[in-house]
């Protein structure tokens, strides 16, 4: 059995891995969803965390409950935190997991990955060091498609997420290197695989790293927000990803 380590994006906490735990756990996994702190149940009135305090954070929890041979899964924003705490304690990784989310390179920032429009959007909005979740529409129009959601499955997620804090996505992540060499996976879900593997092949530095024997790629048609869409193949991926 695995040990699995949850990582929601922006605006998300620990529940929204809720029907996505369940099933793991009936298979008899070991499974921890994540809310980081000053997001969810641990929002505070100031955004005053930054990508630090969200590794610090994860890297307490694999101390405090002394995991080892973690599945660290990262879906969207996420890979920040995830791909930091990779880097500093590679030593207890089994596989890095990016749910509809991809590695960021060392020096690098979410708000440098984020479409023009968005950046737009998170200058214009901030308030008090925190992004609040923006309108479905405009998250759709900036690839976060919502396939697979019905109008009372946005309404609850609207009604539970929160504003996230600020330096999160204006930090820039550092890395050393330590985790580059670790059995890492992919699951795309509002991108084809074919053409994935079509930019993998033509050689594109954006997707030529993929390409390495420690790599593996899934395809999860749906859109980019699979815990909601999908929760039981998001199950499923997770564990076939966790036995290999």
């Amino acid at each position: 059995m695995s040990t699995f380590v949850l990582v929601p994006g922006f605006w998300l906490g620990a529940w929204a891995w809720d029907d996505v735990a369940a099933p793991l756990r009936a298979a008899g996994h070991r499974v921890h969803p994540v809310s980081l702190p000053g997001v969810a149940e641990r929002a505070v009135e100031s955004g005053g965390f930054g990508l630090e305090d969200h590794i610090a954070d994860l890297a307490d929890l694999l101390v405090r409950e002394d995991l080892w041979e973690v599945v660290l899964v990262a879906h969207s924003g996420a890979a920040a935190p995830v791909g930091g705490l990779a880097d500093r304690m590679p030593e207890r990784m089994r596989r890095v997991v990016y749910l509809d989310s991809r590695p960021m390179p060392d020096g690098s920032s979410v708000y440098d990955l984020w479409q023009p429009g968005f950046r737009e959007e998170a200058d214009a909005t901030v308030t008090d060091g925190r992004l609040p979740m923006p309108p479905w529409d405009f998250l759709s129009s900036q690839g976060a498609g919502l396939d697979g959601l019905d109008e009372a499955a946005l309404a609850r997620i609207r009604a539970r997420a929160t504003p996230h804090p600020e330096g999160a996505f204006r930090d820039r992540l550092r890395l050393t290197g330590a985790g580059d060499a670790l059995p890492q996976a992919m699951v795309f879900c509002s991108f084809p695989l074919a053409t994935v593997r079509a930019l993998i092949d033509s050689g594109d530095p954006g997707f030529a790293a993929l390409a390495g024997p420690n790599w593996e790629l899934r395809e999860l048609p749906t859109g980019h927000w699979p815990m909601f869409s999908r929760p039981a193949d998001t199950a499923a991926v997770l564990a076939e990803l966790a036995a290999l």
